[in-house]
């Protein structure tokens, strides 16, 4: 039995991410967690807020009664899916910060894998670093799958493995990734992105090494790819493969930010649409 936590604010790209979710999961027993954070006020600044706290607490009261009836219209939609009849849904309501709300249910309900709707590439940029999605990666130690809100899930054929060799990655970050290679009889693409007269060490070779023997029992195969830049190597390997999903490890946030999070949105293109896998050690 899989523990799965949705957070959800009942828009569009989160209704994604939960049909992404129970499309992933079809085979698996899964107990779902819909979650959905009303913000407290921060009066940490020591700031007077503008209306009186009695004033404040009604309109809370009101917001916490809407999202409880949004969670139950949410559950009923859910309903008039297809699912696995072993999947179970439960909601979540809660009067906290977000990365506080998730880390206490991440915690108290075994969660397994956070499943996170984003809004995509554009005007993410500059508010990566404050953004709900950027938080969960960097401050909760959980997988999370982030769905953008164009990604239609369709059969994992093929999930592509950043890599420089430069992590030796334990056992345990590569059960997980194992784990979801199996479930969808998937093929892992181990990409190296590599400048131009670029060097291997003895390390990086040895690591390359031990990955080969890791997945030796699964469809596997390496790559190199030269390319001054790692994120346009990563885009053109992802395009000209037609990856289905990309897995990344936490201590590669920097790689991640450049690959999903592009500068301007003419350089947007194929990571809008390609979910992203990312493990912590």
């Amino acid at each position: 039995m899989k523990n799965i936590l949705i957070p959800t604010d009942f828009s569009e790209n989160s209704w994604n991410a939960v049909k992404y979710a129970l499309e992933f999961f079809k085979d698996t027993p899964c107990d779902f967690y819909l979650l959905h954070v009303t913000l407290i006020y921060n009066y940490a600044s020591g700031e007077s807020p503008v209306m009186p706290l009695p004033a404040i607490e009604v309109i809370d009261k009101t917001i916490l009664k809407q999202a409880k009836t949004n969670l139950k219209n949410l559950l009923k939609k859910i309903e008039l899916l297809p699912h696995n009849p072993k999947h179970r849904f439960y909601t979540l309501n809660n009067y906290d910060y977000f990365i506080d709300a998730v880390k206490a249910h991440v915690d108290e309900k075994y969660i397994d894998l956070i499943v996170m709707g984003t809004k995509g590439a554009s005007g993410l940029k500059k508010v990566m670093i404050g953004s709900n999605t950027g938080d969960l990666i960097t401050r909760v130690k959980c997988p999370v799958l982030i769905v953008p809100e164009n990604a239609l899930f369709k059969e994992l054929e093929e999930i592509a493995f950043p890599t420089d060799y430069h992590l030796f990655y334990p056992t345990k970050i590569l059960n997980n990734i194992l784990e979801f290679v199996k479930m969808h009889n998937s093929a892992l693409r181990i990409v190296h992105i590599a400048k131009k007269d670029e060097e291997v060490t003895d390390f990086q070779l040895e690591n390359k090494e031990f990955l080969k023997n890791f997945f030796a029992e699964e469809k596997h195969s390496f790559h190199r790819i030269t390319n001054k830049k790692i994120e346009d190597g990563v885009q053109c390997f992802v395009e000209s493969r037609d990856i289905d999903m990309i897995i990344m490890i936490a201590k590669s946030l920097n790689l991640f930010q450049r690959i999903l999070f592009r500068p301007t949105v003419e350089e947007i293109s194929y990571h809008t649409d390609i979910p992203f896998l990312v493990l912590h050690e």
